[in-house]
């Protein structure tokens, strides 16, 4: 594994000076070992396989989330980040501005101008331009950074999430780049020293390596809603998109929504009512 490390670090090098994102896939794919290729094939069906059997958790054909942003003030916002960010153990560089720059975050605020640059609207209210807009992985149907990912350490599960495999990735940021929302963080350090407690139910990562927003994959798996969903007061709904009766779908008909940057042919799997 290390030999095909060093190998693809060697091509992605070259990829600076010239070669193409697609060429710079084809011969990663070409130079692995047919033994190590065959493994990444095989490694995201059989965790997929593995969350399916557990009796307890939740199931959907495709998961999706309503976010309603007149019901999420500043102090609301900062409750979900701080929830979702503490047991996912995201590191906080608070008090430390040299590291501003590596900060990663798995759901964070901005405005709508940003959230939305594709729904330009000179004459929105002043209440929604000045609204904590919640941002984070949309989950799509047609996920980019799936298909630039060479070693499948991000993939996509039946039921819609898009996932990360911390110890599949070996940190070329393909993913980061091929993804419109910018809604990845890398480590750029050891993240452990920045986390106040660790939460021993989810992973912590290692300096080198991608992560997002994962919709709650681990409390799905033991019948729980997403954390941010709990704390939200009914802010935010999730649910089975392709349920006619689920929540998320009867928030959809009730209200008109909107996704961010949707003449990308991504399919957000995230909604906004504004």
């Amino acid at each position: 594994m290390k030999e095909s490390r060093r190998k693809f670090l060697k091509i992605a090098g070259i990829s600076a000076i010239g070669i193409g994102t697609g060429s710079v896939l084809n011969a990663f794919a070409s130079s692995a070992p047919k033994v190590e290729k065959a493994a990444a094939d095989a490694a995201p069906e059989a965790e997929d396989s593995k969350f399916k059997k557990r009796p307890e958790s939740l199931k959907a054909g495709h998961w999706g989330m309503v976010i309603d942003t007149r019901k999420i003030d500043e102090a609301m916002a900062a409750k979900i980040q701080e929830v979702c960010h503490r047991i996912h153990n995201v590191p906080s560089f608070e008090g430390r501005p040299d590291l501003k720059k590596q900060e990663l975050k798995w759901i964070w605020t901005s405005d709508y101008k940003h959230v939305f640059p594709m729904q330009a609207n000179p004459y929105v209210s002043e209440k929604l331009k000045k609204a904590p807009i919640l941002a984070l992985c949309n989950h799509c149907e047609n996920p980019p950074c799936v298909r630039a990912c060479p070693t499948k350490a991000t993939f996509q599960r039946e039921d819609g999430i898009i996932m990360m495999d911390f110890h599949r990735c070996i940190g070329c940021r393909f993913c980061m780049a091929a993804c419109p929302y910018g809604a990845r963080s890398f480590n750029f350090r050891d993240p452990k020293p920045y986390i106040a407690e660790l939460d021993l139910m989810y992973p912590h990562r290692m300096k080198g390596v991608v992560e997002k927003c994962n919709f709650c994959d681990e409390r799905l798996a033991r019948g729980q809603m997403p954390a941010c969903v709990e704390v939200s007061k009914g802010a935010i709904v999730f649910g089975d998109l392709e349920d006619p009766n689920s929540d998320v779908r009867k928030a959809l008909k009730a209200n008109t929504t909107i996704r961010r940057k949707p003449s990308l042919g991504t399919g957000p799997s995230v909604y906004y009512i504004v």
